[in-house]
């Protein structure tokens, strides 16, 4: 029997079903893939539909460093940093990016109504925050904005804080990074963070980038080979990107440091950083104002005198005089009290520069008597003296930092010179506390080795740095370095004058203990 066998199906029949299903995808699937493509978009794109609130939802993730976003019809945006998993410098494992802190424009930060104690340098940098709200009027005259400001200055006064107050109040994206953070283990990571740096600052021209210590990625160089050679490359890096052969338009630099001196003299070059602000320690009415402006987050009673506090803070920086009102509030916390008061201030003063008070430490009552005399001499060579400041405090109460009594003088206004007299009677109230053991006990003791250590080294600065001596004359005999960080003095000459100051700084101790044991006596 014959087996009938179906005809086979033409090769087009198959075609046309290939194209049927093909063309069921095309309508049917490719637009549900689009809406659900991601497409990437620039910072100013994802601020501007941000104001518009044309966001709908948002996915920050941090450790791929980009933000995935939908707008209001759900199609998917992402700001990313990284274009892909496979493109440039796709081996260091993000290494070779730049994770500055980027902020914008907010109705909560810090703003120049709140730094206070620094006219100056607010003046400087209000000037940079009014040409980038108002361009126009600099440019009809011809003058261009800035290409750096270094803002120099000890620690605790404030540069960080007026940096963030640039931020407040430019309303432009403000980048924020540490000098260190540039550092990495692998040589050319840190070159690879500042191009990154830039290139993400240009993008969101005009702004500003604050790099915080520059001096660590900014220190001279020296040729010396071997050693950590990663900063080398990233300074040169920093150079190019600030005033290289590819022009940087609208990008401010603001940086931070306290160590200038250690600084590559072609970063600091005008073209590079073209205005150097300092940020010093503030004079009275600067620290009336500051006290003022910390006051403010706290209650205080009706008598507070801040012309008081602010004399008898001399010598504070910013950050101990935030730090004296919020010691006075915890003092006032600890007394079951709703609000500080004059005593809660005057006391957190003395905790700043002395320590709390050492109640569990019992001293004899022949070291009290000690002490006593100590303090009292002190106090006594300072009364009888014309130009010395006057005495405000006397206490023989023992404190956390050693001390076990202090005699407190404060000046009566700003002194930005001192004689050779005023530095003689200075000397001779150091001494005034041996001198009244001496005298009284005929005995010496412990007690007066911060006025040794005290006396010696003002004495020492007169002779070398001071030209106080008729000797060496107006000769340079030390050199200072780390002017911010307390000075680090070194001596420039020759054994034989070494031994001369030596004994030059010895008679004038001497002669000024001579003088408080004679003023004492009478």
């Amino acid at each position: 029997m014959q087996e009938v066998k179906k005809p086979k199906k033409p090769l087009i029949f198959y075609y046309v079903i290939v194209m049927l299903i093909l063309l069921l995808f095309n309508f049917l699937a490719m637009p549900w893939l689009a809406q659900r493509q991601v497409q990437e978009v620039d910072y100013g794109t994802f601020m501007t539909m941000t104001k518009e609130k044309n966001i709908g939802e948002v996915e920050v993730r941090e450790q791929e460093n980009q933000i995935i976003f939908t707008d209001k019809d759900k199609q998917y945006i992402s700001r990313k940093i990284m274009k892909n998993a496979g493109g440039p410098n796709a081996m260091t494992f993000g290494m070779g990016k730049s994770n500055a802190k980027v902020y914008v424009k907010s109705s909560e930060g810090i703003r120049f109504s709140d730094v206070a104690g620094e006219d100056e340098a607010k003046e400087n940098l209000s000037e940079i925050v009014d040409y980038l709200h108002n361009p126009d009027k600099y440019k009809k005259i011809g003058a261009s904005m800035p290409k750096g400001i270094l803002l120099v200055g000890p620690p605790g006064t404030g540069k960080t804080m007026l940096a963030k107050a640039v931020a407040g109040e430019s309303g432009v994206p403000f980048f924020s990074m540490s000098g260190s953070e540039f550092v990495e283990m692998f040589v050319g990571m840190g070159a690879s963070k500042v191009r990154d740096l830039f290139k993400q600052a240009k993008e969101k021209a005009p702004c500003i980038v604050f790099i915080d210590e520059i001096d660590a990625i900014g220190q001279k160089r020296d040729g010396r080979a071997g050693g950590n050679d990663e900063r080398e490359p990233t300074l040169n890096q920093l150079l190019t990107e600030m005033d290289g052969f590819e022009e940087n338009t609208g990008v401010m630099i603001l940086a931070a440091t306290n160590r200038p001196e250690s600084l590559d003299p072609a970063l600091t070059r005008p073209g590079r950083f073209d205005r150097r602000v300092p940020v010093e320690l503030p004079d009275l009415q600067g620290r009336e104002a500051i006290l003022r402006v910390h006051a403010k987050k706290v209650n205080l009673s009706d008598n507070i005198d801040f012309e008081k506090i602010a004399r008898m803070a001399s010598g504070a920086s910013g950050a101990e005089l935030a730090n004296i009102v919020n010691e006075a509030a915890l003092r006032a916390v600890r007394d079951n009290r709703e609000y500080v008061t004059q005593a809660d201030l005057e006391e957190s003063i003395e905790v700043v520069i002395a320590g709390y008070q050492k109640k569990n430490s019992i001293l004899t009552d022949q070291e009290k008597k000690v002490v006593a005399y100590h303090e009292i001499g002190h106090a006594l060579v300072a009364a009888k003296q014309t130009n010395s400041a006057l005495v405000q405090k006397i206490t023989i109460v023992p404190r956390t930092s050693g001390a076990l009594g202090y005699t407190m003088q404060v000046e009566e206004g700003n002194h930005y010179l001192m004689s050779q007299e005023e530095l003689e009677n200075k000397i001779a109230t150091l001494t005034g506390g041996r001198a009244a053991e001496e005298l009284v006990f005929h005995s010496a003791s412990t007690g007066a080795s911060n006025d040794i250590e005290q006396a010696t080294k003002l004495a020492r600065a007169m002779i070398t740095r001071y030209g106080m001596s008729p000797d060496f004359d107006m000769v340079a005999l030390e050199t200072v370095t780390n002017q911010y960080l307390g000075g680090d003095a070194s001596l420039a000459c020759s054994a034989q004058s070494q031994a001369e100051i030596d004994k030059q700084v010895v008679d004038l101790v001497k002669r000024q203990h001579q003088k408080a044991s004679r003023i004492l006596e009478q």
